[in-house]
């Protein structure tokens, strides 16, 4: 084989790689939404409120009173559906821990005995739930740091999705919900 046959057929072989090699890349990234690309419309995205602060009176001004601070241990709501590729804002308010396993997962499954301290936390302070089976996501959760925030979280599989409070005493309390994720 002369020279210029080999490099010919070297550039027409590369140039064939590359094109599979794209189209492939491509449809990986548009699978799921996940990444950059688009998407609109009413199940794009929900808010939910993880937990919530009463009224009854309730002065966070004001120095704390001995015992833990009064706090809805509930998600509200407690269901909602998104599309693929769609995300929640979890509005979270109070010593809360999102964690999110995907389908079939249901509450009774979580294995509550499985157990880490809580990052930061003295002594004696209750532990975080950490059951790995099915977990697609946990959120951030430190003694000291702020009780009022926001986590967003994408979901790219559908099926319905358990939310649980990793917080012990919250998990035991059955503060949970649903994330129905369709297509």
């Amino acid at each position: 084989m002369k020279r210029r046959e080999f490099v010919g057929r070297l550039g027409v072989g590369s140039a064939a790689l590359l094109s599979v090699s794209g189209a492939a890349a491509k449809a990986a990234g548009t699978q799921g939404h996940q990444g950059h690309g688009p998407l609109d419309g009413p199940l794009a995205s929900a808010t939910v409120s993880f937990g919530a602060w009463p009224s009854l009176p309730y002065d966070r001004l004001a120095p704390p009173a001995p015992g833990p601070p009064p706090n809805v241990h509930q998600m509200l709501p407690n269901t909602v559906t998104i599309k693929v590729g769609g995300s929640v804002n979890f509005i979270v308010a109070g010593f809360h821990n999102i964690a999110v396993y995907g389908p079939p997962k249901k509450f009774e499954d979580v294995d509550g005995t499985l157990l880490i301290p809580t990052p930061g936390a003295p002594p004696g302070f209750p532990p975080l739930v950490d059951d790995p089976e099915e977990r697609v996501f946990r959120g951030v959760f430190a003694f000291g740091m702020s009780q009022d925030r926001v986590e967003v979280v994408q979901f790219s599989r559908p099926g319905t999705h358990l939310v649980i409070c990793a917080f012990l005493p919250h998990f035991e309390d059955e503060m949970y919900g649903w994330v129905k994720v369709v297509k």
